[in-house]
């Protein structure tokens, strides 16, 4: 090579110049390189040779030599390259930490800009991306692109994933993304979603376009860092044209029930935050049926009360009705002996309770969802308490329909008979009847109460109402759960455990056991013959502030303003469901009486429905205004729930109906004085009280069946008696 070198410039001799005199200028070159070996640095000088103008010169030596191959290879590199010999991109993956940014912007206006029926689902792309993409910038050693990254796209995610993006803050340098608990999450497991075809292959197709613009950067992350299902559109699930045309109407700001990384993200039922992809644990979520000793003496009392009173003609026997409700049970998976909690031997009272609810299933009014578009009919009876003063916390009805009871911020608790008849007042030390009352006060907590629960009742056709409600449940800021006898009107157990206010509190379903939740984040397990707590429950992030029962016994069911619910088995504790995909804190829980399904609210006016056995999302039904849906009920066919809360309204939902088939909701107005909404009917505005202030328009979906607005009451309470009644409590707040 060093052979070669006087070669090299005794090619630029011939070269001619622009004023023809080629010797003089190749001695100025040749003295130029005498005193600087590295000349062609020296481009900035006067009479300087750029780097182009020298990739030319070896261009042409190498054409003349025929080293063809040299030549072509040093073309290609030199195209990629400015004046001064710097590279010049061409690709968006070749510059750098800057690529993810410049990618991200692409990726993400593309989205904003596409057709309206893409958008919801394409959306659910941005979020892994976005957390894929800073956690390579920062792995790479680009702190400060990665800094900046964040800083540029965070506010889009600020309403959906406020946790995350807090823990991922904190990231700045590789060896933190080894430590922090969520990058870990992320970086060890593939982030799930689900789109329909057509989304799939517009995406696709867009990425393949623009794969020098940033395209091939997102490809890279879908492939590597994503599980991306594609789904064929059905008539009726969530990816059908309707589906879509609604969620294009109505931006969704949440995720979607089957998005994310199992095990953590919003979305998936899963069991802990080390799930992984594990399956669910099989639920046993059926009844559970009386033992056989227990069943002959209910069908003994049956016969009896069939000869007393025959039934008319098309009539079912009480016996008949007894039989196809077992029969209905057996045919269930339902928990064994050793699954459920120990319960105390049956009582003559349980059984005479038993025997009620078959008598009231048998005469019952049918509620079965809407039929040719048309929903049940449904008859609410509300109790209105005046002159309140803002004091009422909570409401609950006995389980006989003769009492009423109310927490209040006055520490003390207040009970009433519906029918307005008075209460037999307690028992006097000489043995005498005390003068009845019109309500009792109990009184004993040092706080607000903020729960109060009457223990299962049912009503009796005997004069002694054998089955009437005996005992309530009252929880409290105090940091106690109180048991109340309903004869002596006095306390019996003070219960205490929790280390702050007590959210909420109810009984089993066959008394005996009942669960509170509270502020210490835990919800615990109680049993009335012992003061000490039997189980705890642990998992939430912040408080626990309502609770419920499955209808078997078997699980319960917490709700936090972590906005998430979990789902319990009671016996051990063991974390068996977890639902996350509300926006807003848990306001109300109920579990349907066949023990299949979950209503779950929230403070956004937003009601969701769980499939618990496939741990899913069913679908999302909206109406209510925001400010709270205090209160969830379901009828006895488990195909209609009731919601009251605080925009003063009481709404009955269709559980059978597809995910608004129609494609789009309804648009009506809140409040009113006493006026009737269908959302099935056409557009409706209604005013509001006297008609001075305009209303507030929410958009209700087609699940709806019918609204009944009160005269400013917002309500505490809703609930389905075993014959289908619906009845509702609340305060005037004039």
């Amino acid at each position: 090579m060093s052979g070669q070198a006087p070669s090299v410039g005794g090619s630029l001799n011939p070269r001619p110049t622009m004023n023809g005199n080629s010797g003089g200028n190749a001695s100025m070159a040749q003295q130029r390189s005498n005193d600087n070996p590295i000349g062609v640095g020296n481009s900035g000088s006067s009479g300087g040779m750029s780097q182009q103008n020298l990739n030319g010169i070896v261009l042409e030596y190498l054409s003349k030599k025929g080293y063809n191959r040299t030549e072509a290879t040093l073309r290609m590199e030199s195209a990629h390259q400015d004046g001064d010999g710097r590279p010049i991109f061409t690709r968006v993956e070749e510059s750098g930490g800057v690529k993810y940014g410049k990618a991200f912007d692409l990726f993400r206006h593309w989205i904003e800009e596409n057709l309206e029926i893409y958008r919801p689902d394409l959306r659910r792309l941005l979020w892994p991306v976005f957390v894929y993409s800073f956690l390579d910038l920062v792995s790479d050693f680009y702190p400060k692109e990665a800094k900046t990254f964040f800083s540029n796209f965070r506010e889009i995610f600020e309403s959906e994933h406020e946790d995350d993006l807090r823990s991922l803050q904190a990231i700045a340098l590789p060896e933190h993304v080894s430590v922090n608990e969520i990058a870990r999450i992320y970086q060890s497991q593939r982030y799930r979603v689900t789109l329909s075809q057509t989304a799939f292959f517009n995406l696709i197709q867009f990425l393949e376009s623009k794969e020098k613009d940033g395209g091939a950067v997102i490809i890279s992350i879908l492939q590597t860092r994503l599980n991306v299902v594609v789904v064929e559109r059905t008539a009726e699930d969530q990816f059908s044209l309707a589906r879509l045309l609604e969620r294009a109407k109505h931006r969704e700001d949440f995720p979607a029930e089957d998005e994310g990384i199992p095990g953590h993200n919003p979305g998936s039922a899963k069991l802990d935050n080390n799930a992984g992809s594990a399956v669910l644990t099989k639920l046993k979520l059926g009844q559970i049926t009386l033992d056989a000793e227990g069943r002959q003496d209910v069908l003994y009392d049956l016969e009896d009360e069939d000869k007393a009173n025959p039934p008319v003609a098309g009539q079912q026997s009480l016996v008949e009705t007894f039989e196809q409700r077992i029969k209905r049970e057996e045919s269930e998976e339902v928990p064994g002996r050793t699954e459920l909690p120990p319960r105390p031997p049956p009582l003559a009272r349980d059984v005479a309770m038993e025997v009620q609810k078959v008598k009231e299933a048998r005469d019952q009014l049918k509620l079965a969802g809407r039929t040719g578009g048309v929903g049940p009919g449904i008859n609410v009876v509300m109790y209105t308490f005046h002159n309140t003063n803002d004091g009422i916390t909570c409401i609950d009805f006995s389980g006989d329909y003769l009492l009423v009871a109310a927490g209040t911020d006055m520490h003390y608790i207040r009970v009433w008979s519906l029918d307005g008849s008075p209460l037999p007042g307690p028992p006097l030390p000489n043995g005498q009847e005390s003068k009845p009352a019109s309500s009792h006060r109990l009184i004993g907590h040092s706080g607000p109460v903020y729960a109060v629960s009457f223990a299962p009742a049912t009503a009796s056709s005997d004069k002694q109402r054998f089955t009437k409600a005996q005992h309530l449940l009252s929880s409290s800021a105090d940091r106690t759960v109180r048991l109340w006898s309903l004869e002596n009107w006095a306390c019996l157990v003070v219960y205490k455990g929790h280390d702050g206010p007590v959210w909420d509190v109810t009984w089993g379903p066959f008394g005996h056991y009942f669960l509170t939740g509270s502020h210490d984040r835990t919800a615990r397990l109680w049993s009335t013959d012992r003061v000490d707590c039997l189980r705890l429950f642990v998992g939430h992030d912040r408080d626990v502030d309502h609770v419920c029962f499955h209808p078997n016994s078997a699980y319960v069911f917490t709700g936090s303003c972590d906005k998430m619910v979990r789902m319990w088995l009671l016996t051990n504790g063991y974390p068996v469901r977890m639902f996350t995909g509300h926006t807003g804190n848990i306001t109300a829980l109920a579990c349907s009486p066949n023990g299949k399904l979950l209503a779950s609210a929230d403070d956004a006016g937003t009601i969701i429905l769980w499939d618990l056995g496939a741990g899913r999302l069913l679908k999302r039904m909206r109406g209510h205004g925001k400010g709270g849906i205090w209160s969830l009920t379901w009828s006895m066919e488990s195909a209609v729930i009731v919601s009251g809360g605080a925009d003063g309204t009481v709404r009955a939902w269709d559980v059978q109906l597809p995910i608004d088939a129609s494609g789009q909701g309804k648009v009506v107005g809140e409040g009113g004085a006493g006026q009737k909404l269908d959302a099935a009917a056409q557009i409706a505005n209604v005013s509001g009280a006297g008609g001075k202030k305009k209303t507030k328009e929410v958009v209700v979906t087609s699940d709806q069946i019918s609204a009944f607005p009160t005269k400013k009451s917002p309500v505490y309470k809703t609930m389905f008696t075993r014959q289908n009644l619906v009845l509702a409590g609340g305060a005037y707040m004039p």
